[in-house]
């Protein structure tokens, strides 16, 4: 990896030392520059788990990816750069309680001072820090979450919305390698049954709230507040650069 190119393409630095701090920095601005999005599974272009695939595209090419690859290239950073981190898989919780194929999300866990912190940067509208699983609760603009523990492997990671806790995925803590994650990354972008196959999405952090393309529909929110804006075909390559930090050659109509 080149990771000088990486750095530049989220606009931050390599730090001196792995630390926390430094973590919740690059885990914030890595959110903040590249989105989630999911315009090549639309687009039926195969995505594979290859992390230099994967760099070409979100790095050299200026695109932003769904989970395998985002949270496949950061992990893979942190490790460049001396974090103790290693890929895990979660299943995610649907709106309606049910959940989704066990261990189908990729993301990360990182180790600081024998305290593991769930890393996630490829899970659209979620914490922007590191999430400690001890339970102690962190907060963004996004929102208050913590770590539940529910055994000795497992542990929920919880947004607190509605006056109560709701949990976004169960994480395990068993590490995997990256090529583990082919048969889901292989489902989610050919299976009618994935949420990812249906309509374009893409979506990127901001500093008051997030910026998010549902198919045609521009929603932006900022301190709480959302609008919605009906966006016309032609446009969307103009609105992708402005918007979301994406250069794309070809049409996606």
């Amino acid at each position: 990896m080149n990771s000088n190119y990486y750095f530049t393409r989220f606009l931050a630095k390599r730090p001196a030392e792995p630390t926390l701090e430094n973590l919740a920095f690059l885990q914030e601005k890595h959110m903040l520059h590249i989105p989630f999005e999911n315009l090549d599974v639309i687009s039926k272009t195969p995505i594979i788990t290859d992390l230099e695939r994967i760099f070409e595209k979100v790095v050299i090419n200026l695109r932003g990816g769904f989970c395998y690859e985002l949270n496949g290239l950061f992990g893979w950073l942190l490790r460049e750069i001396g974090y103790d981190a290693h890929y895990v898989g979660a299943t995610v919780k649907k709106p309606d309680g049910s959940w989704t194929i066990e261990g189908s999300h990729a993301t990360n866990l990182v180790h600081l001072d024998d305290e593991p912190y769930l890393v996630d940067v490829g899970f659209g509208d979620s914490v922007r820090k590191p999430v400690p699983l001890s339970g102690e609760v962190v907060s963004d603009v996004s929102g208050e979450y913590r770590a539940l523990q529910i055994d000795e492997e497992h542990y929920d990671l919880q947004r607190f919305e509605d006056e109560q806790w709701k949990t976004l995925h169960r994480v395990s803590t068993v590490p995997k390698e990256f090529h583990e994650f082919a048969p889901m990354c292989e489902f989610n972008q050919t299976s009618p049954e994935s949420p990812f196959t249906h309509k374009r999405l893409v979506t990127i952090a901001t500093k008051e709230g997030r910026k998010t393309l549902s198919d045609s529909t521009l929603i932006v929110t900022e301190n709480g507040q959302k609008t919605k804006e009906t966006i016309a075909e032609e446009d969307l390559p103009m609105l992708l650069q402005q918007h979301f930090y994406l250069f794309l050659m070809d049409s996606f109509s």
